[in-house]
């Protein structure tokens, strides 16, 4: 059972078995952060670790994780690295299809905002090394929406302790807000480049309708 494993290894391993168990979480997506999470935070209700190093350990865990995977993608390339992708259990192609299109459209949002969207924050990092998205930029949106992510579900579970596993209830809710932030964004962006767009040169305008008369 994944949750027995991840107890036992946190308390053989103290905070260095919480940043393992949440960094396979970005190289094997099947495992989801809102388990393990969750038990890091129950496991320092138990006093293996306190509750400020149980947010160290799993934040290292996750810029860990999500560092191999850009590397990973910038190394291989896309091609290799889809290819890679299918070879993986439980995981679809498409599902890295739909992480490069959102990196696509949202660029270093989508790094930021991945961090807290299940399946995405593994495979985010990817098309991020596919097209080698500035390193230090990317380490800091990654930390930083780790960081967020990691304190709403190792906080849960750190005030739940034996009822750790109710956190996955509002795990859905947690993320359809995160989604809500990213349109939120992303519109007042595209506004405020519409407010401030340059207005047109009115000689400039003449000479434009002179020249197609």
């Amino acid at each position: 059972m994944l949750a027995e494993w991840a107890v036992n290894l946190m308390q053989t391993l103290g905070g260095v078995g919480a940043a393992v168990v949440v960094g396979l979480d970005n190289l094997f997506p099947p495992i989801p952060s809102e388990l393990v999470l969750p038990l890091a935070g129950f496991s320092a209700s138990k006093g293996v670790f306190s509750l400020p190093a149980a947010l160290f350990w799993t934040t290292l865990g996750s810029v860990a994780g999500a560092v191999i995977v850009y590397l990973a993608g910038m190394l291989l390339g896309r091609d290799r690295t889809r290819r890679l992708v299918a070879r993986i259990p439980l995981v679809k192609v498409t599902d890295f299809d739909k992480s490069e299109a959102w990196f696509t459209r949202h660029g270093t949002k989508a790094v930021f905002f991945g961090r807290m969207v299940p399946l995405f924050r593994s495979f985010i990092s990817l098309p991020a090394g596919v097209e080698r998205m500035n390193f230090p930029k990317f380490l800091a949106l990654t930390t930083l929406g780790s960081l967020i992510w990691n304190t709403a579900f190792v906080g849960a579970g750190y005030l739940l302790g034996e009822n750790w596993h109710r956190v996955d209830a509002y795990a859905g809710i947690f993320q359809k807000l995160v989604l809500a932030a990213l349109a939120l964004a992303v519109a007042l962006f595209v506004a405020t480049r519409l407010r401030h767009r340059p207005k047109p040169d009115p000689e400039a305008t003449e000479v434009f309708r002179r020249v197609k008369q």
